[in-house]
């Protein structure tokens, strides 16, 4: 199972004599989706918030730390910047498998028709429009099976309406075509084995990603990082070093060059926060000082 598992001026022409924003209330220990980066060569903080990119709105709740982080840093920065058309529209050109590869190169008859059977019966969708697409993006859409509810949205959405109420610039760290490129380098058998799992075993899906959210909605870090680590998870490390760790060292070498210069709220998965090699502990060995700040 795979979660490719993913934000600002106090005001533009603030002038030399505008007074530091309030310092925000720090949480009694780790155990916080949200920080606070100072440090090194920073003259103002910047902040950095732990997503879920799939939810059930009623649960989207934003504290009041957070929507102050927002207010007091200048730009948004996400995984990628979702307030461009070029990107959500962009996608399209990548969500087909290469060399003319299709679903039915990837299973057996057998195989193939359970999948068949499956988008037929629970997503009233034909395979005949899907035969190309990569098995990762048919996966997201058995995401809503998971959840106990009909609306969905994501925290993302929430920080940007945020963002654009106050008129703050929304960037990203990657463009469209790097994202597709990380799926591309998973084999597209893989994925096909990883859907077909998915399908075969949807109740226990169901669980996990349950456990995963509530953790989550606790903020516990140390249990997010763990189910990382849970063969259940299925990323083994060649994925892992892929889809998070090889990109979380990529984000810190661009905070390296953008926090000197701005402040920036930061809205990435919260699976890019935690471990050795997640973005608290690498940007911690580069000089900067990370507080976890109350985020209830």
């Amino acid at each position: 199972m795979k979660y490719s598992l993913i934000l600002l001026p106090i005001l533009f022409f603030q002038s030399c004599h505008s007074q530091p924003a309030a310092k925000l209330k720090s949480n009694p220990d780790d155990n916080s989706l949200l920080w606070e980066i100072t440090g090194r060569d920073l003259t103002q903080p910047s902040y950095l918030f732990g997503t879920f990119h799939l939810m059930c709105k009623e649960d989207i709740q934003l504290s009041e730390n957070l929507k102050a982080a927002v207010k007091n840093a200048k730009e948004v920065y996400l995984e990628m910047d979702m307030d461009d058309p070029a990107n959500t529209l962009g996608a399209l050109f990548y969500i087909n498998m290469k060399d003319g590869k299709t679903l039915k190169d990837l299973y057996t008859a057998e195989e193939y028709a359970r999948v068949e059977h499956f988008f037929k019966d629970s997503l009233k969708a034909s395979m005949m429009m899907m035969q190309r697409m990569k098995p990762n993006f048919l996966q997201a859409l058995l995401y809503p099976k998971l959840m106990p509810c009909k609306t969905m949205s994501g925290l993302e959405e929430a920080i940007m309406q945020l963002a654009k109420k106050d008129k703050k610039e929304i960037r990203g760290f990657e463009t469209v075509a790097f994202q597709a490129s990380v799926f591309d380098s998973i084999p597209y058998q893989e994925q096909a084995k990883d859907l077909l799992d998915m399908i075969d075993s949807l109740p226990v899906y169901s669980k996990y990603f349950n456990t995963m959210l509530m953790a989550y909605k606790k903020q516990e870090l140390s249990a997010i990082e763990k189910m990382f680590k849970d063969p259940q998870f299925n990323m083994d490390e060649k994925n892992q070093e892929v889809l998070l760790d090889q990109r979380n060292r990529n984000w810190t070498e661009q905070l390296k060059k953008i926090l000197p210069d701005t402040n920036i709220f930061i809205a990435v998965g919260a699976g890019h926060l935690v471990g050795e090699k997640g973005l608290i502990s690498l940007l911690r060995k580069e000089g900067y000082v990370l507080r976890p700040l109350l985020n209830k």
